[in-house]
Order: C-alpha cells, then sequence, then structure tokens
C-alpha cells in the first residue's frame, strides 16, 4: 500500500471515527500504535459502542452501557501492550487514564450541581409555575419557541450552554406536555442556541475558556477576553437560520392544561436566587482566583445544603401540620415537606446515566488519543488541508465526539494561524456539535431530560437544517471580520 494511499485512509477514519483526546504528558515514553492491533481494537471497539448509542431509540439500552465496556477494554488493552515493554515504566498508561480520570471529574461533578438545582427547582414548583404563567399570558409554541430561543442564546454566554440548555429543556418540557412534536423541536432549538451563545464569549463554554486561558498569540495580537465578541454576529445566523425553518414546522397550537396560577413552594425564589449565586461563585472562581469552575459550582452546593436545613428547621414553625398530615407522616415515617426537601434526593435525581455516558466518552477519547491518533490526524489536517479546511472539518467531527477534547486537541497541535482562524475554531468547535445530539454536552443531556422525546434521530431528520447555519455562520466569519485573517 502506498503512502498517499495510506494516508488518505487514514484521513478518512480520522473523519469517521476521530481521535481527538486529552493527552497526557511525557508524550516522548508513548508508543505509536496507530499501525498496531491494539489500536485497530480500540477503534473497532469505539466504532461498536457509538453505534449502540445512536441505536438507542430502538434497542433500549441505556447509553451509558455500551461506552463503560468499551472504555474499560480499550485502556487494558493499552496496559497489556504497555506491560510487554517494561523499559517504557510499568505506569505509563496509569498516569494517562488517571489524567483523563481527572478531566471527567471535574465534568461530572460540575453537571451534577447543576443538576441538583434544576432538580431542587422543579421540586419547588418553579417550572410548573412558569409553565402556568405561560399558559396564563397566552403565549402558544410558535411564540413558546421563539422565547425559549432567546433566552438559551442569551443566557448561555454569562451560564455555561449545558446549564443553560438543561433549564430551558424543564421549561419546554413544563409547558410542551405529550407534545411531542413541539418538544422535539423547541429542544433542537435550545441546543442550537445553547451552543451559538456560548460561542461567542470567553466563558460561555468550556472550550472558549479553553482558548482564552491558553493566551493564543497570533500575529494580529494575543487573542484576548474582548477579542472572542467578534463572534457574536456569526453565531446569531448559526442559531437563526435554522430556527426560521424550523417554526413552520412548530405546531401552531396553545398549550394544553389549566390556566390556573401554580404558585411555588417555599422557598422557591431563594433557591433561584442561590443557583444565580453558585453560577457567579464558578465565574468568579475561575476568572479571578484561577481555580477550576467546578470548585466554585461546588462551594454553591454548600449554600443549597444549608439553605435546605433552614427549610427543614422552621418549616413547621411556619406549617403546623394537620391532624391529617400527621396521620400521614406516621404512616410513612417521614416528616412531610421538612424532610421531603432533602438535597441529597436531588442529588439522586441527577441524570446518572447521562453523568456514566460522558465517563465512557471521555476515556474511550482519551484512550484513542493515547493510542497515537492525534499526532495523525493533526499532521493530515492542518498540513495537508491548510487551516480553513482543518478548521470546518474540526466543527464537524465536534458532532461526532464532544467538543472538549477537539479542541484540547487543535490546542495541544497549536498550528500556527491567524487571530481570525483561531475565532474560526473556536466558532465551529462550539456551534459544530449541534448537528448531532451527541455531539455536544447540551445534547447528550437533552436526551436523558426529555427521553422519548428528543432523541438521536429526531435531531438527525433536522441535521441538513443546522448544517445550513453552520455553513451561513462560517461563511459570514469570513466576510464580518475578514481583517484578522
Amino acid at each position: 500500500m502506498t503512502t498517499s494511499v495510506k494516508k488518505l485512509l487514514f484521513l478518512l477514519f480520522s473523519i469517521a471515527v476521530p481521535g481527538f483526546a486529552l493527552a497526557s504528558g511525557g508524550e516522548e515514553s508513548h508508543l505509536d500504535l496507530t499501525d498496531h492491533w491494539a489500536g485497530y481494537a480500540a477503534v473497532a471497539l469505539f466504532v461498536v459502542a457509538y453505534g449502540l448509542v445512536m441505536a438507542e431509540e430502538f434497542t433500549h439500552l441505556r447509553k451509558s452501557k455500551p461506552v463503560i465496556l468499551a472504555a474499560g477494554i480499550i485502556w487494558a488493552i493499552i496496559a497489556i501492550v504497555y506491560h510487554g515493554h517494561p523499559e517504557l515504566g510499568v505506569h505509563v498508561a496509569e498516569q494517562a487514564v488517571r489524567h483523563n480520570l481527572l478531566e471527567y471529574a471535574e465534568l461530572m461533578l460540575f453537571l451534577l450541581v447543576a443538576m441538583t438545582y434544576i432538580n431542587a427547582m422543579d421540586e419547588r414548583n418553579v417550572f410548573e409555575a412558569l409553565r402556568s404563567w405561560l399558559v396564563r399570558k397566552g403565549f402558544g409554541f410558535r411564540a413558546l419557541f421563539w422565547i425559549t430561543g432567546i433566552l438559551a442564546f442569551f443566557i448561555s454566554p454569562v451560564a455555561d450552554n449545558l446549564t443553560t440548555a438543561l433549564l430551558m429543556c424543564a421549561v419546554v418540557m413544563a409547558v410542551g406536555g405529550d407534545n411531542t412534536k413541539f418538544v422535539l423541536l423547541a429542544c433542537i432549538n435550545i441546543v442550537v442556541a445553547a451552543n451559538a451563545g456560548g460561542a461567542f464569549s470567553p466563558f460561555g463554554d468550556i472550550t472558549t475558556l479553553m482558548v482564552w486561558q491558553k493566551g493564543i498569540e497570533t500575529p494580529q495580537g494575543m487573542v484576548d477576553f474582548w477579542t472572542f465578541f467578534a463572534l457574536f454576529l456569526p453565531s446569531v445566523i448559526n442559531w437563526f437560520v435554522p430556527a426560521v425553518i424550523m417554526i413552520f414546522a412548530v405546531p401552531n397550537q396553545q398549550p394544553t392544561g389549566g390556566g390556573a396560577s401554580v404558585p411555588m413552594k417555599r422557598g422557591a425564589k431563594r433557591i433561584i436566587f442561590l443557583f444565580l449565586m453558585t453560577i457567579a461563585t464558578a465565574v468568579g472562581f475561575h476568572n479571578f482566583l484561577h481555580l477550576p469552575p467546578v470548585i466554585g459550582m461546588l462551594t454553591g452546593l454548600a449554600y443549597l445544603q444549608f439553605f435546605g436545613f433552614y427549610l427543614k428547621k422552621t418549616f413547621h414553625k411556619d406549617h403546623p401540620p394537620s391532624l391529617a398530615d400527621q396521620t400521614e407522616m406516621e404512616h410513612d415515617g417521614q416528616l412531610g415537606d421538612a424532610v421531603a426537601f432533602d438535597v441529597f434526593n436531588k442529588v439522586a435525581r441527577a441524570e446518572w446515566d447521562t453523568l456514566f455516558f460522558f465517563y465512557g466518552v471521555v476515556l474511550c477519547v482519551g484512550g484513542l488519543g493515547f493510542i497515537g491518533y492525534l499526532a495523525l490526524v493533526s499532521e493530515l489536517m492542518y498540513d495537508g488541508l491548510g487551516a480553513t479546511s482543518a478548521n470546518v472539518i474540526v466543527g464537524l467531527l465536534s458532532a461526532i465526539v464532544d467538543n472538549i477534547p477537539v479542541m484540547f486537541a487543535v490546542l495541544t497541535m497549536e498550528p500556527g494561524m491567524s487571530m481570525g482562524q483561531w475565532l474560526l475554531v473556536t466558532l465551529t468547535a462550539g456551534v459544530g456539535g449541534s448537528l448531532l445530539s451527541i455531539g455536544s454536552a447540551a445534547g447528550v443531556a437533552l436526551m436523558g431530560q426529555a427521553r422519548g422525546k428528543y432523541t438521536f434521530f429526531g435531531h438527525l431528520k433536522w441535521t441538513p437544517v443546522i448544517a445550513l447555519g453552520y455553513a451561513a455562520s462560517i461563511y459570514s466569519h469570513l466576510w464580518i471580520n475578514a481583517r484578522l485573517f
């Protein structure tokens, strides 16, 4: 097989099954296993696992199961190979997998806190009250489609796109009820809007944070905080183009259900405030103290824990239980709403399948990168295709795997590019994940939150429309920000 044919096959393989990963240190001690049986076996396992993830709608096999199994086997294969090379050190594979595990732990704990707050607000009737307010205002499904999309776009630059998507999806689920078509289209719109909104803010998405933290130097200067806002108009176009087309498929109906006012439970508004304070804490810890955002989120979880303790201690002081309530408490062995609001109950209600799916993805992709596909893809893409084509492909790849390892891979390669190109890859990595439901954290989380209504294949039907927005945002960036190239 000639070298050119071999490179072409690897390029096609890389597009279909990218090997971007979170590489660990000490790359001089790594073996190149891209032509080894271990590399081929790891790729085959990853393809089979992701095939089962995509078929979840039909098989009803939880998406976490195949990727967790594949992750364990891939790293076992790597460890077996490295044990056959004791001169490299017996702990090389162990150190690499620990690095990947740390990356996952930060993501998982961040998500866990966000989900806990959302479950707490749901239990306090926050979203049901919002639903009833929207119904009483007379908003139809089409108006709600625009309202939730606009909110998702403008909240995600301040919060992260995942938290924003989870919040907006909770509203859509409360308002949409059993109207599966509306819930599907609204969730697609939220994913696209949240990813687009996070692309132009330095802390709106993990990928933009990574580029900002890296402090990339270009011929036009450093990619600093304010430079990212040059992506505002391309981001708007990325969301608006598919939204304008999808709106015609949204049912022109009013939400069902009573329009009567639904009161929020005691402490609901204070929990909303604490959630905003938690987001502010995470942003402040990262921007000013240079600590991981997850430390701020976990600190914010303590706010909710202390407030939950306050609610339990003061509940019966304000609302003495009736005789019927006392009888029910004795029967259930509980203390009514005082104990019903327990932070750890909200933690238990988190979407654990989604959290473990992330574990499988991070470790699977991490293993493929450790094997050596990262360096191979870097050479083929940026050296062979040019920066613009490579950056567009990066966005397409982020629709298959999460954009975090994709952007980490590009930053590890650190190809020499202009500021316009670095903004382009920031844009494509941020919004490219909208092309598939599994391409971004927002999409994966919403598949769990709106299970059975927002699905992989439901999203896939609208991928051509989302791709129009993807292409339009790229061309608008090339035109509007031409001076940066």
